[in-house]
């Protein structure tokens, strides 16, 4: 089991100058692409510009420099903009704040209870189907601003959010469109040309001057907000019991989408270096810095698979290029932060747009629609629909329910219970079968018994006259109470009629529960548990 040990410590001794620059350089670059996303999606977050860089700052300075990976990059990201919105709107920023917080202190445990691995349990529908109606929640929360449409009301949910711009889609303007499909144009066209400069930034600065000089009637940030250089102050949210009570379940929200999304992407990082990270490890850093983002004015915050994949292609070697990354945004933040005013609204809409296209990930939704069973496909579509019709919340609630239902069922399906009268895989010297003995019944038991396939436990029917049962368990991987219960009722059962009952081959989860329970003493002990088949004919020859 790996020991909590940040990542950081281990890549310090073996630190150079060399590896300084490279980390140097991939630091910058990762700034100059998370400053307009940072903004872009604290706006979309319902929170200020600013509070975007708090965010990265804060939480990818600490997160880097506590978690278990060398090359995550932490920051705001979109799989959170709907959370955020929503609390926000419900129950105000101190609301938010106490959330993150929580949502931190359960990340933390997480990964002191060495958690980390527990993270495959998630079905892969569930995190596709959830992901690609995040996207749909972001596109449609973007499409006022992009469209320059003014609302009669301020929607929360994206349902509501839809039939309002659909309602107000007269006052759309067309200054807005052209500067958003400008954003558009560039943030596509851009990397076909140039890698290094973030199409993102060029579009912030092109479209910015092109609203600026040509005095266009285009929403800028500083029409709506009001922008703040200041550095982030360390500010105690306001606990109490109702505020606790309300934000409890968004807190275990921000906390698993927080893991789920910080792993993959600590998954994916490793991929493109091979190398390994301590996912407990990074699992406590997430907490400490969601915590210290929370206290800072800051939003949630996990890896982000774009910015990582940004900080190993541009060289970023160790976590100090993440530290590098924030001590940059940090400077931004004092010095360059008052023109963020001048970025259009249309601008942020058209950001958020790609962002959101590249985290749909639709091309693997089709595939796994195509591709799966129905019942997955089931857990997949509904997990997306409640996303955008409901929450995250309701989603993976649902999802997750829904999933391991599904699968208890095909537990149960592949459990199979059979009267056999011939030995199939033991022969005599001349290959021929040998029978059971008129006397003796045995049933083959084949997969998990537990509660969803205990019902399949014979019964001893009335006027039975065989004196003896074996049960053959050589295929039973696990045992639980109440197909234990079950047995206990076969065993009651065979007591009345006089029947023996005699196990073959009981493996070691099942006869741990067995004798746990008092089962194995309460049937006769070593006496009627066989090692094997022959062992088991043998002693029901005997009785």
């Amino acid at each position: 089991m790996e020991r909590l040990c940040p990542q950081l410590l281990l890549s310090l001794k073996e630190y150079s100058g060399a590896k300084f620059t490279k980390d140097l350089i991939a630091g910058v670059i990762v700034a100059i692409i998370a400053l307009p996303l940072s903004i872009a999606l604290a706006l979309a977050s319902g929170v200020s510009p600013e509070q975007g860089l708090y965010t990265a700052i804060v939480a990818g300075f600490l997160i880097s420099a506590l978690g278990g990976s060398k090359v995550q990059i932490a920051g705001p990201t979109a799989a959170f903009a709907a959370i955020v919105a929503g609390i926000v709107a419900r129950n105000g920023m101190d609301g938010l704040a106490v959330a993150t917080v929580l949502a931190g202190v359960l990340l933390i445990l997480m990964g002191v209870l060495r958690m980390g691995t527990m993270i495959k349990f998630i079905p892969y529908t569930i995190t596709t189907g959830f992901t690609a109606g995040i996207a749909v929640t972001i596109l449609v929360g973007q499409l006022k601003d992009f469209f320059g449409v003014t609302f009669n009301h301020s929607p929360i949910e994206t349902v509501e959010k839809l039939e309002e711009f659909v309602a107000c889609i007269g006052t759309a303007s067309g200054y807005a469109i052209l500067v958003g499909c400008v954003a558009l144009v560039i943030q596509i066209v851009w990397p076909r040309f140039v890698q290094r400069v973030p199409a993102s930034l060029i579009a912030v600065i092109v479209t910015s001057a092109m609203v600026k000089l040509l005095d266009l009637p285009v929403n800028t940030i500083g029409d709506l907000y009001t922008i703040s250089g200041e550095l982030p102050k360390l500010t105690i949210p306001e606990f109490s019991y109702e505020t606790v009570a309300a934000v409890l379940p968004d807190a275990f929200t921000i906390a698993i989408l927080a893991a789920i999304e910080s792993l993959l992407s600590c998954v994916v990082a490793d991929e493109m270096i091979g190398s390994r990270h301590n996912s407990n490890m990074e699992l406590v850093a997430q907490g400490v810095g969601n915590t210290a983002s929370a206290l800072f004015g800051g939003i949630p915050a996990t890896g982000a698979i774009a910015r990582t994949a940004a900080n190993i292609k541009n060289g970023g070697t160790t976590p100090i290029s993440g530290m590098i990354h924030a001590v940059v945004l940090l400077l931004t933040l004092v010095f360059l932060m008052p023109y963020a005013a001048l970025i259009p609204m249309p601008c942020i809409a058209a950001i958020l747009f790609l962002v959101a296209y590249n985290m749909s990930g639709w091309r693997v939704f089709v595939r796994v629609l195509r591709q799966s069973p129905k019942s997955d496909s089931a857990v997949l579509l509904l997990t997306f629909f409640l996303t955008v019709v409901f929450d995250l919340v309701v989603a993976i609630g649902v999802g997750l329910s829904l999933a391991c239902l599904l699968f208890m069922k095909r537990m149960a399906d592949v459990a199979v219970i059979e009267e056999w009268k011939y030995i199939e895989d033991d022969k005599d010297e001349q290959g021929r079968y040998r029978p059971v003995p008129s006397h003796v019944m045995v049933y083959e038991i084949t997969g998990p018994m537990f509660f969803g396939a205990a019902d399949q436990i014979p019964h001893i029917q009335p006027g039975e006259r065989r004196r003896v049962m074996i049960l053959r368990m050589r295929s039973v991987p696990a045992l639980d109470i109440t197909a234990l219960n079950s047995l206990c009722r076969l065993w009651e059962e065979c007591r009345h009629h006089r029947i023996e009952l005699i196990f073959s081959h009981v493996n070691e989860q099942p006869m741990s529960v067995m004798k746990k329970a008092g089962f194995y003493d309460a049937v006769g002990g070593a006496d009627y548990f066989c090692a094997n088949i022959d062992e088991a004919l043998e002693k029901a020859a005997q009785l």
